[in-house]
């Protein structure tokens, strides 16, 4: 006999999202063993620079044989370390997270905790923001992954802010009134705002206005707001991004209480590439969130061999200089040799400047205006050997787009994905696209 919370259904799992990746691991495409397999463009995981990471641990042998000039730290490793974080770590973080902003904004390493992954950090903050069955409203479309991690042990409800294609998807006031008003409909209590910035899936930045019109909407209700910042450093184009901190103080409400209310969560997962080291974190300029969520932390810590590697990498300035803006010219180049075989093949995508993916635009390929879309899917994933994640498992409210992933393989798989989406589209109906 198990839990009710052990049993229940709502982890998300039986999403097409997670289905896709089931099917991937079931018959996963190598160029060697098994070419026909399944091409993995689900996964948003960036690898393209991994090689200048190696370069960097070759040259410096030292951290990772746990290694200081005066000798040996694995001892001081191996045993307790205290739960808030290592300081020289923290302040490393802080630093490169006002680098990825431009040094827009500067963050207090004492306002950061630390947490295994944004997966961790995102729960911690429902546990401390919303009771169970109170609201946070979310811009649609959004991560699979937030019905677990928002909903499953926390309890808190999601209520979408709906979102159009004719617009690309842009958040506007009216939309933030609709969501509030359906949320009292439902005799839900509205806590909070969350929102990811840049977007996952659509790869785009929050402009000004739309920043401006969340902060402002957030005063008048008089709620938090979440910023998921984990796509910070994959900018890889104009315009350039503005964190939700930022977005504050050109507004000077520094000493206004929405100044406590503001909280970014961000992680080394997808613009370093190390979602296997489990580097998570919250900011926020509440001293009372920050006391609690350390506590929470106790649940999910990262490891003191992990803080203590990545703080000499991070403390590297030239190295992070330079990876930061290599990364982002690869990421550009990526984008493009993907954006450009599918517009080839009649297939368009939402103009993107961020991210590990693209937002494309399948919509002709429908049978009928419905969520025919699944059919779709399964056609791709089980005709065509490609597991590429339908818009419905991100909740989008029209049937039609896919999330394309194209950083966590090398070019010549990508080029094959992409040969096999011109089978697909050559097997369709003539002039569907």
């Amino acid at each position: 006999m198990l839990s009710r919370k052990a049993t229940c259904k709502s982890h998300g799992e039986d999403s097409s999202y997670f289905l896709g990746w089931q099917e991937y691991e079931k018959n996963p495409y190598d160029p060697v063993r098994n070419p026909s397999g399944i091409i993995q463009l689900g996964l948003a995981e960036n690898q393209l620079s991994f090689d200048l990471l190696e370069s960097w641990i070759a040259r410096n042998q030292e951290p990772t044989g746990f290694m200081k000039k005066e000798g040996s730290i694995f001892r001081e490793l191996a045993l307790f370390q205290d739960y808030r974080g290592m300081p020289v770590f923290k302040k490393e973080l802080a630093e490169y997270m006002a680098a990825i902003r431009q040094d827009k904004v500067r963050f207090d390493p004492n306002n950061i905790v630390l947490t295994a992954g944004a997966t961790s950090a995102n729960e911690a903050l429902m546990f401390c923001l919303a009771e169970a069955g109170e609201a946070f409203l979310v811009p649609t479309p959004y991560y699979p992954g937030f019905d677990r991690d928002l909903k499953w042990r926390t309890g808190v409800e999601i209520v979408p802010i709906q979102s159009s294609s004719m617009n690309n998807f842009r958040i506007f006031p009216s939309a933030l009134e609709e969501a509030y008003q359906h949320a009292q409909k439902l005799h839900l209590k509205v806590k909070g705002l969350f929102i990811t910035n840049p977007s996952n899936p659509l790869g785009t930045t929050l402009s000004i206005h739309e920043l401006d019109h969340l902060i402002n909407f957030a005063i008048d209700k008089n709620i938090h707001i979440v910023s998921d910042e984990i796509y910070s450093g994959t900018v890889f184009d104009s315009p350039r991004f503005i964190s939700i901190m930022e977005a504050v103080k050109k507004k000077n409400l520094e000493n206004t209480a929405i100044w406590s209310r503001v909280h970014i969560v961000s992680s080394l997962s997808k613009d370093f590439g190390l979602p296997g080291f489990r580097i998570g974190m919250i900011y926020s300029n509440s001293k009372t969130l920050i006391a609690a969520a350390t506590k929470m932390s106790s649940f999910g810590l990262v490891s003191s061999q992990s803080q203590f590697l990545l703080s000499r990498i991070l403390g590297d300035k030239k190295f992070t200089r330079n990876y930061i803006m290599e990364n982002r010219n690869r990421l550009k180049s990526r984008r493009k040799t993907l954006v450009s075989g599918l517009n080839k093949n009649g297939i368009r995508c939402l103009e993107n400047n961020a991210g590990l993916f693209c937002w494309i635009d399948m919509r002709c390929l429908l049978t009928s205006y419905t969520f025919a879309e699944l059919g779709l899917w399964r056609r791709i994933i089980f005709k065509y050997g490609l597991n590429m994640s339908p818009g419905s498992s991100f909740h989008c409210p029209e049937p039609g787009w896919f999330r394309v992933c194209f950083s966590n393989m090398s070019e010549e798989t990508l080029d094959l994905a992409v040969r096999r989406i011109k089978a697909l589209m050559d097997s369709s109906a003539p002039n569907a696209c």
